[in-house]
């Protein structure tokens, strides 16, 4: 008898075990009555959060998304904040795409903004920033005469300073503002930065930007409009999404990941359903990929996904820093509070 319980529970344990989870996300339209298109999103906690994109226009929740401002920032009416960074509920800094560049600062919850960083040169344009913490942070954009633009800050976005060893990049290799999501400070000196084009690679610094190295990846690549659009790392896992931007529904060679820091890249059992711009980590083993044509879902670290939404529009998705606030956003002014729900069966 004691020999038959023990062999039911090993049962009922294995069964457990093998339980399939199904990951569902529930995306609930915020009533913004704009038209601007979100590209950037920065996600502090459960209660603040702030988006940015075209019309010079930003917004900002502090209650976890259930009332929001939106605010068109004076004398950048015209320009695409495709470049955020959230503090606080008082603090967040953006940056524009093309030149003249700007990166803007403010410490009032967005009623004003100070210039703390302007580039005239012809080929400036910022695609993405981070921060290590509240003080040390990064910003990159296309390459200026061949050299990745690059610069750091040590003072919470007061000053910045071009990085001297940038990365020499290739002809034609460059990088996408489409999420804001080309860019991760993943401890406490690491930062990755993805690029895309006619050459498509990560580039890889363990002493904040001071020295870089580059992984290849069998990313689609070989024209202006591919490459890898966003990444993450999940614990040892590296996933990196994208495709080409013209089109958006091909499924081949748009998606990979690597369990070995990208020396080895593998193919899902079932890819995500075309280009993606944004890819962010939702918890242990579950990531979400979202792009104009639908959103996708993991809950094996990558090595199967599967659609979960077929919402249009979306660019940008991001999880609090500190909780498990996700805001999602994307064109014709889309703000969407998404709630994860997992189903077993």
């Amino acid at each position: 008898m004691k020999r038959l319980k023990n062999l039911l529970v090993i049962t009922l344990l294995f069964t457990f075990i093998s339980t399939s989870a199904q990951q569902l996300f529930e995306f609930k339209k915020v009533e913004t009555n704009i038209t601007a298109s979100f590209r950037a999103a920065s996600v502090v906690n459960d209660n603040i959060a702030w988006v940015s994109g075209s019309q010079g226009t930003v917004g900002r929740t502090i209650d976890g998304g259930k009332t929001w401002r939106f605010t068109q920032v004076k004398g950048f009416e015209q320009a695409e904040f495709r470049s955020l960074y959230a503090f606080d509920a008082e603090r967040a800094l953006i940056a524009n795409v093309g030149s003249p560049a700007f990166i803007l600062l403010t410490s009032n919850g967005g009623q004003h903004w100070d210039t703390v960083y302007t580039s005239t040169h012809k080929d400036a344009f910022f695609d993405g920033i981070d921060f290590w913490n509240s003080k040390e942070g990064i910003i990159y954009g296309d390459p200026i005469e061949g050299k990745m633009l690059l610069l750091r800050t040590v003072d919470g976005g007061l000053s910045w300073k071009e990085v001297a060893q940038a990365p020499l990049l290739e002809a034609g290799e460059a990088s996408f503002a489409a999420s804001g999501t080309g860019i991760r400070c993943l401890n406490k000196k690491q930062v990755m930065i993805c690029t895309g084009g006619v050459v498509s690679r990560l580039w890889i610094s363990n002493d904040m930007g001071e020295h870089w190295r580059s992984i290849s990846a069998p990313i689609v690549q070989g024209q202006s409009t591919t490459g890898i659009f966003s990444f993450a790392q999940n614990k040892k896992v590296l996933t990196i999404v994208g495709g080409d931007f013209q089109k958006e529904d091909l499924t081949t060679n748009h998606h990979f990941y690597s369990i070995d820091g990208g020396k080895n890249w593998m193919i899902p059992v079932s890819t995500i359903r075309g280009y993606r711009e944004c890819v962010e980590t939702i918890s242990k083993n579950v990531l979400i990929a979202v792009g104009p044509s639908g959103v996708d879902a993991t809950n094996n670290n990558g090595a199967s996904w599967k659609g979960v939404s077929d919402e249009k529009g979306l660019h940008v998705l991001r999880r609090a820093r500190k909780g498990s606030l996700m805001i999602a956003a994307g064109g014709k002014g889309q703000v969407f509070i998404v709630k994860r729900k997992v189903y077993y069966y």
